[in-house]
């Protein structure tokens, strides 16, 4: 089958079309050695690409474990991208397990993504080692926000693995850990659920800046330094979260399952 390989500031991605797919559809184990660094193509996550009648088409998204999730940003705005290039359009949908997306070309070859208002946000009685009162932000994927005073020296591996499964969270959750550089920026660390320590993560860097104003920490526009580089956030008025950034094609190839 043939597989582009594309990535947001580092957070990779192997995305695939449903056509390309023996039967449609793919086993967990085959998801999880496609995904595989050593034995497959290698990413954070997979797309395949499927018929929408809502959107210009339907993405859905896989962990690296094999496990699906309703949103991820960054593979969002690599999809868009795909859209816009290749039928030569400034705007697209987009419709994943969190509903239709509204994409936009942005300067400098960048790509914003309206991922609509959290779902929910909410103050959590957790305590993790030295961490304590996170913020919950559901963006159609659960994140479990810290503030920390120098995310540098934060165990990401450690606490991401037991925060993630922690009995709070049924369905498992992402980690960010998050310093307050100014009221305009944040720098931020992130374990993915069924990924691990990831380079970007564009709905946890979207969760990150409705935490900080929930908290009231930061200002509705702001910039994101992840890892991999940098994501703009900017919250509306009626509390869309909009976030812009850029995308990169890595290589296309024909995978043999």
């Amino acid at each position: 089958m043939n597989f582009r390989k594309m990535h947001g500031l580092g957070n990779d991605f192997v995305i695939l079309d449903q056509k390309e797919i023996k039967n449609g559809m793919l086993t967990n184990a085959q998801i999880r050695h496609i995904c595989d660094r050593h034995l497959g193509v290698g990413c954070d996550l997979l797309t395949v690409l499927e018929p929408s009648g809502n959107a210009d088409i339907f993405a859905r998204f896989y962990n690296a474990d094999g496990s699906e999730s309703a949103a991820c940003g960054n593979a969002t705005r690599c999809v868009a991208d795909i859209l816009m290039k290749e039928q030569g359009i400034d705007v697209c949908t987009i419709e994943t397990g969190g509903g239709v997306l509204n994409c936009s070309r942005a300067d400098e070859g960048m790509v914003s993504v309206d991922m609509g208002a959290p779902v929910s946000v909410e103050d959590l009685d957790l305590t993790e080692g030295p961490l304590s009162g996170p913020i919950g932000v559901n963006m159609g994927n659960p994140h479990c926000v810290f503030f920390v005073d120098d995310a540098e020296n934060i165990s990401v591996e450690t606490l991401g693995t037991k925060v993630e499964n922690n009995p709070m969270f049924p369905d498992r959750t992402n980690v960010e850990f998050v310093q307050v550089l100014s009221d305009t920026r944040m720098r931020q660390r992130t374990w993915e659920r069924g990924c691990g320590i990831t380079l970007a993560c564009g709905s946890g860097a979207c969760a990150v800046a409705v935490a900080g104003i929930h908290a009231g920490k930061t200002a509705r526009k702001v910039e994101i330094e992840l890892d991999g580089g940098s994501l703009f956030i900017e919250i509306t008025e009626d509390e869309h979260v909009l976030m812009t950034g850029p995308v990169a094609d890595v290589f296309q190839g024909k995978l043999t399952l």
